[in-house]
């Protein structure tokens, strides 16, 4: 696609009145392609986020919601509060772990309200490829889920730092592509990332995302347009 009109696929795509609509069937047509996240894995992970999961491995969910601002689709995504044990201080979508007697969509829902206080006029849309989180032994489900008017955050303040706003056009902008090097202990290895200004969205997270933006370059791919 010639690099005029994949802009203009782009801008399409992040304007669209009915891009929830276009997802959900895109999704149900040919689903997520698991290899599209795979991309974003870093360098010692080995395969090991796309399972399969060991027997004792929890369930999880996380939701990845799309809102228009200001004409424009966007993703919610956490910055998640430095005090917190495991991945403190990184950039995640809203989830967590599944309680007894819920579905993983009813966590996803669940977990929208207790970090952003997000609960009304949100609709699900589908399910992305379950992906592995071997340093906490969870299988998470990422949902998608729309939302037509920019919701009001309302951030848990034990939880969240912050949050930041992706536009959906970022996840085709070879220009948000990045790397990050990360260290653990006295290995410093190197993980494909998301550049949103200073933040880098990284590990489970982007490899979601890059599912996710997978779906999204079928869908501007099929955009009938003339250069």
């Amino acid at each position: 696609m010639p690099s005029k009109t994949k802009w203009l696929a782009t801008e399409l795509l992040a304007t669209a009145d009915d891009l929830p609509e276009q997802l959900a069937a895109e999704l149900a047509a040919r689903g997520a392609d698991r290899r599209d996240g795979e991309r974003f894995a870093h360098e010692l992970s080995y395969g090991r986020h796309f399972g399969p999961a060991p027997i004792d491995a929890r369930s999880a969910a996380v939701i990845a919601l799309v809102f228009r601002r200001e004409g424009r689709w966007h993703i919610p995504l956490t910055v998640r509060h430095s005090a917190l044990g495991k991945h403190g201080g990184q950039i995640s979508l809203p989830g967590g772990s599944v309680d007894a007697g819920e579905t993983t969509a009813d966590a996803a829902r669940r977990e929208l309200a207790e970090e952003l206080g997000v609960s009304e006029s949100v609709e699900l849309v589908g399910e992305l490829p379950e992906t592995y989180v071997y340093v906490s032994n969870f299988r998470v489900t990422p949902w998608l889920a729309a939302s037509r008017s920019a919701p009001l955050w309302q951030p848990h303040d034990r939880e969240v730092e912050r949050v930041v706003e992706m536009p959906i056009d970022a996840l085709l902008d070879p220009g948000c592509l990045g790397t990050i090097a990360i260290e653990r202990g006295p290995l410093v290895l190197r993980a494909p990332c998301f550049q949103l200004g200073e933040d880098c969205v990284w590990g489970a997270t982007s490899i979601i995302l890059g599912q996710l933006a997978g779906v999204l370059r079928r869908i501007a791919e099929g955009f009938n347009i003339n250069d």
